[in-house]
Order: structure tokens, then sequence, then C-alpha cells
């Protein structure tokens, strides 16, 4: 037995049985012992930020890790930005990056990099495995931290460890913490705070507390006291549709979000941190709320939110009458017609959302209007990048899928940010994954236009204009996903979405919408 069999034996002895992987030749030995272990499912990704957002798709639908394999420094950095992503998800993940022959770094061979330097910023966790006798002891020690709290973990692994001799080894599974108790002095001073300021309180929920039956608890909560229910500006995921409570999600501008929460004198944080501005813009907060808001944490990452929601409910007296508010039936509007607007495609999405499905939003500005039309679609799981960085939302769908068979995924997403891991499509393709991709195509980074606006520019050059729009030459997503070996179709108009849509949702396997708005 070799160093990288017994981390493949630790691996699926822990129920991490999904590698997302894009190996080099370091990482051989390793690959040669997942091929010895067909319980491992192994996934290639055609560039790294594909591998690790899968994985971070994979864990939000889960809760469990999944292994990526990465190629060195080079390859760890091509991954970086959707392991941003997912440490801002709060995900568990678990990577595996394979480095040179501890003994050949001092030769300072081409590929040789700092690649603790590199994991560390976009990791809770990171540890260079010293030999053969530490894989065991390694590997079991990136699965803990990548559970308690969840987050991402990065495990380095030196060729001769993975292929140097190793005594065979007694592999379980790990023994994890017990959550710590609910902290029934956070319970007690986040009900009197509520007490003292009926009507002018927030919530913001997210993690666990974003799951349907602690949101429901959530919303007896705010039935009974008056508490309004928030999400943060990005959701990490949140059990959305009819049926279930509906939190309002804080709005990216900062104009907006401020004149939302303007009026909340106490904030309660259930596994959220307090929101702030994405940026500095001249002559506006960085902070979300009024500085004499008292912001509250009833229960932060790594603890039992639900739990701690039902102690405040307790503690509160919220009778069993008192029951949440749920969404019920869609909006009566006209079906839209003629050419096609992003509005027209948010509104038939949510209103043809299949029960059960999964959303993986990355449309930006395109699909603002339909997280508010998804609290009246179909009880659906309902996703975004976290972390700011574009090219998160094929890899996201790409493991969502994975993780959930029997589920259909949709993915809205931008066209700008769509062209950051296109790669993830030939994914798709391979593993006939039931994915619809629908790509709002106005051929900008219209997010950026807002921005130069933002920041008081008003009117755009040609220079700027270069920079912002990608019109000359269009992109040509038919194609571009034809190529990856995925069917696609072009929609210009309300009744040509319609028809795509439905064909799309009526059978399995990949397919793509460029929708031309």
């Amino acid at each position: 037995m070799n160093g990288a069999d017994i981390l493949c034996d630790v691996l699926l002895a822990n129920d991490v049985n999904v590698c997302f992987a894009n190996p080099g030749t370091s990482e051989m030995h390793f690959v040669a012992a997942l091929d010895r272990k067909p319980e491992m499912r192994c996934v290639l990704g055609l560039f790294e930020g594909v591998v690790t957002g899968a994985a971070d798709g994979y864990a939000r639908m889960t809760d469990r890790p999944a292994a990526t394999l990465l190629h060195t420094g080079p390859g760890l950095a091509n991954g970086l930005a959707n392991m941003h992503n997912a440490r801002r998800a709060l995900s568990p993940m678990i990577n595996i990056v394979g480095d040179h022959a501890s003994y050949h770094l001092p030769l300072d061979a081409p590929l040789t990099s700092d690649i603790e330097g590199l994991a560390a910023p976009m990791s809770n966790w990171v540890r260079r495995i010293a030999g053969p006798a530490d894989v065991q002891p390694a590997t079991e020690a990136a699965f803990r931290a990548s559970l308690t709290p969840p987050g991402v973990t990065t495990l380095i692994l030196p060729a001769d460890a993975a292929w140097g001799d190793a005594a065979p080894a007694s592999v379980g599974k790990v023994t994890l913490p017990v959550p710590p108790a609910v902290d029934m002095d956070a319970v007690r001073k986040v009900a009197a705070a509520i007490r003292a300021a009926p009507g002018r309180v927030g919530m913001i929920v997210r993690g666990r507390a974003a799951r349907a039956d602690a949101l429901e608890i959530a919303g007896r909560i705010s039935t009974a006291n008056g508490v309004r229910l928030f999400s943060d500006v990005l959701i990490a995921r949140m059990q959305r549709g009819r049926g279930r409570v509906a939190p309002t999600r804080i709005p990216y501008p900062v104009d907006a979000a401020t004149a939302m929460l303007r009026d909340i004198d106490v904030l309660v944080l259930v596994g959220a941190k307090e929101p702030v501005a994405f940026f500095a813009y001249p002559g506006k907060p960085g902070r979300l709320v009024r500085d004499a808001c008292q912001v509250l944490t009833l229960a932060g990452h790594g603890q039992d939110l639900h739990a701690a929601l039902d102690a405040l409910r307790d503690e509160l007296g919220v009778k069993p009458s008192q029951q949440a508010l749920f969404a019920t039936a869609f909006p009566d509007e006209p079906t839209p017609n003629g050419r096609l607007t992003d509005d027209a495609i948010a509104l038939s999405v949510a209103r043809k959302l299949p029960a059960d499905a999964i959303v993986c939003d990355e449309a930006v500005t395109s699909a603002r209007r339909f997280f508010a039309l998804s609290a009246f679609a179909a009880p659906h799981d309902y996703m975004m990048g976290t972390g700011g960085s574009i090219g998160g939302g094929i890899p996201m769908a790409t493991g969502a899928a994975i993780a959930c068979p029997g589920r259909k995924v949709i993915n809205l997403e931008a066209d700008g940010s769509g062209m950051y891991t296109v790669q993830g499509l030939w994914t798709q393709a391979r593993e006939n994954l039931d994915v619809v991709t629908i790509v709002f195509s106005n051929r900008a980074y219209a997010i950026l236009h807002g921005e130069m606006h933002n920041v008081g520019v008003n009117a755009i050059g040609e220079n700027a204009r270069r920079m912002l729009d990608l019109d000359d030459p269009a992109l040509d997503w038919v194609s571009l996903a034809k190529g990856m070996g995925v069917e696609a179709a072009r929609a210009d108009t309300c009744e040509r979405f319609d028809a795509l849509l439905d064909s799309a949702l009526s059978r399995r396997g990949p397919f793509l919408i460029e929708a031309v708005i």
C-alpha cells in the first residue's frame, strides 16, 4: 500500500466519494489509486475553476465535502476564485494539491511555488503532508477541519508521500466534535431587544437558518413580534417557493439597501454577518444599518441555528396559533410577448419552475426580479455566488446536479460571467447532467456600466465602452455550447423562449438557451 491508497481509503471511509479533478504529473500515483477505487466518482473539469466551483455546488446541496484534485501551485491558483466563493459560502471542501517530491523542491523546477502562501487566503485550514506515514492523520485532520465548522481545507500531497510505502492502517470514520449548546444568554439578550423595539427589529437568516424548517420558526417569530426577515445580498442556499417563509433579500445597490434598513433599530444575526456595502463609494456609507442600530448575534457559523431559533421562539412565548406567513398564489401578471426582456425571462422561469428544482443564479444584473418572484414558484433551492467572484454559476450548477441527480437544475447565467468557466458545459455533457443553462445575452458587463454610474461617471467614451461591452464580435453561445457537446438554441422573443424552456424542462440532460435581450 502506498500513501495515495491510504488517502483514498480515508476519504471513502468518511463518505467523501466524489472527486472533482484536473490532475497533472505530480498526482499520477493518486490518480492510479483512485483508479483502484470504483466507489469514488471522479469528475474531470477542463479548468480548475470548474473543479473548485463544482465542489462548492456539491457541498451546498449535500452539506458534506467533495475532494478536488489540483496540480501544484499554478493549478491551485487557477481554482482560487471559486475557492473564494466557497469560503464565503461556508462550504465544506477538501482540496488535494499535488506537489513535487520533497527532495525535488530545492532544485526550483519550473512548477515550484509557494502552495501554502497561495492556499491560505482562500482556505480555512492548510497542511502539507510530511511523508507516507503522515497521510492518514493529515487526511483525517483535513476531513475534520472541513466540517468543524464547515469550510475550505487544503491538503498538500508531495509526490513522494503519494508513492511511498505506507504500513496498512485501520481506517474508519473520523469522530467529529458535538456542536456547542445554544447560548441561552444570547437568546435572552435578543428576546429582550425584540420586546424593547416592537416593529423596528430585523433578522438576517443564513446557512441552516435559511432551510424551510428553520425559516418556519423564524416566520412564526416574525408574525408574533413584528420582526422583519431578511436574507444576505448574496445567498449561499435558501429553500424558497410556495408554502415556505420568504425573507426579503437585502439589495446590492447601497442606496436601496440603506433605505430598506433605515428604520431598523435592532438587527439580529442568525448564521449571518452584519451586511456591508460591496465597495466604497464617494459620500456613501460602508455599513448598511445606521450607526445607532444595535446588532446582536443569536447564533453564528458552526452553531446549531435551528436550535437557537427554537430557543428564541420559546423565550418570546410564541403561541402555536401564531403561524408564519407563507407565499401562496403567483402574482396575476399577463404573459409577456414580443421582444424578449430580462423581466420576461424571470417571470417565465418562476412560473414554469419544476417542483424540487435547484436554481443557481449568476445572472447578476439581469435576473434581479427572479428572486422576488421565486417566493411564488414551486418549492425549490436557490443559490448564488457568495464571494463576488464571477465564474461560479456553470460550475456550481454542475456540482449541484452531481449532488442531486434526481432534481432539475436551472442555471441563470450572465454572458460575461459564463465565459470565465464555460468549460463546465463540457463536464455537464460528459456526465449527462440534468442542467438547463439560460444565458442572459446582453453582450455587456452590464453590472460595470452601473458601477461607472455609481462612482459618478454618467457618460462613457470609446475606451471604457470597449472594456465593458461584449459585442465586437458578439459571443455565439449556441456554437460555444454545441462545441462543448451541449444541445443549444437561441431565443429573442418571449414566445420562442417559452417554447424552448418548455422543451428543455420536459427532457433530461444538459441544454442551453441563449436568451438575447
